[in-house]
């Protein structure tokens, strides 16, 4: 049978023709350490040592005050702005609100930003961990290893007494990244279908979004039909952080996360898919991410659409 995720190889650009791993079984929690986050502490630590990551900060709104008007009051002391809806997705359309951008034109960008193959990255937000997801997800298929959020971003930053700065950094020297995507499960509309009829599909919306009781974004409310009701707020703590790996773990859990070999997230746009893809990566399981979610699926009007829990 083939992979899910091999649907997904239609996501192209000018760099070269994508090419996806294939389905990776979710793995039981072997690895204590395991970790894509940082604490506060020990990024001070590394940025007084003498190699210095690269810090691009992730600031994201769905509404309101904007991403880039945030980094301009406060920012990590030589961060980069990155924008979520412009540098990280393509214009809203038929692959949903936020479509993963041109691989080209996402390249352009991480080379101006200085990136290169073994660069060193953290990315960070306000706190939501929603911006930082994106950039640790998008940036991680596309090749980068090792690419790290601060835990808490910017708020936990500043509680625990380190510097911020409104000061914008110069022009940095030009990166060389070369772009090859598939380090990360990606699937399609037909991939996450699959995966929710034979394996575990994750949606990562609020309940009453889910069931179809309300949908203030999309214009048409539900969930993909087999999907099972992951919210984020059952895994983040009030702040917004990432519960503590025992606590996920558990949670996970009793989704039937470990009962599965395939596991995928989706949420309205691919943003909280992320959030999500990211708590699964600290209890060692790696999961597909439908980067275009419900507001993609339901542009074509031959979708099934399930409401209720």
């Amino acid at each position: 049978m083939t992979p899910p995720w091999s649907a997904a190889r239609a996501h192209q650009s000018r760099v070269g023709r994508v090419r996806h791993a294939g389905a990776t079984p979710a793995i039981a929690w072997k690895d204590a350490a395991m970790t894509s986050l940082i604490t506060p502490d020990a990024l001070a630590a590394e940025l007084a040592g003498p190699q210095q990551p690269v810090l691009l900060d992730a600031s994201f709104n769905l509404t309101g005050i904007t991403g880039r008007e945030l980094y301009a009051v406060a920012h990590l002391p030589g961060a980069q702005f990155v924008d979520v809806d412009v540098d990280l997705a393509d214009p809203p359309g038929a692959g949903g609100r936020h479509p993963l951008p041109d691989l080209a034109r996402l390249q352009r960008t991480l080379r101006r930003l200085g990136l290169s193959d073994d660069s060193a990255v953290v990315v960070y937000d306000q706190g939501s961990g929603m911006g930082s997801a994106r950039a640790w997800w998008l940036l991680t298929y596309i090749g980068l290893a090792g690419v790290r959020v601060l835990d808490g971003g910017l708020a936990l930053w500043q509680r625990e007494g380190h510097p911020v700065t409104d000061e914008v950094p110069g022009p940095v020297a030009a990166g060389g990244i070369v772009i090859r995507p598939g380090a990360l499960p990606l699937l399609d509309a037909e991939a996450a279908a699959r995966v929710a009829e034979g394996g575990l599909l994750l949606d990562a919306r609020a309940a009453e979004r889910f069931e179809g009781r309300v949908e203030p974004i999309d214009p048409v409310a539900g969930h993909i039909p087999g999907a099972v009701n992951a919210p984020l707020a059952e895994f983040t703590d009030a702040d917004g952080r990432l519960l503590d790996k025992e606590a996920l773990h558990a949670y996970f859990a009793g989704l039937g996360v470990f009962e599965h070999a395939e596991v995928a997230a989706y949420c309205g746009s691919g943003i909280t898919a992320a959030r999500l893809a990211l708590a699964l990566r600290q209890i060692g399981v790696t999961a597909g991410v439908y980067a275009g979610s419900w507001s993609e699926w339901i542009t074509d009007p031959g979708r099934p659409v399930a409401t209720g829990s």
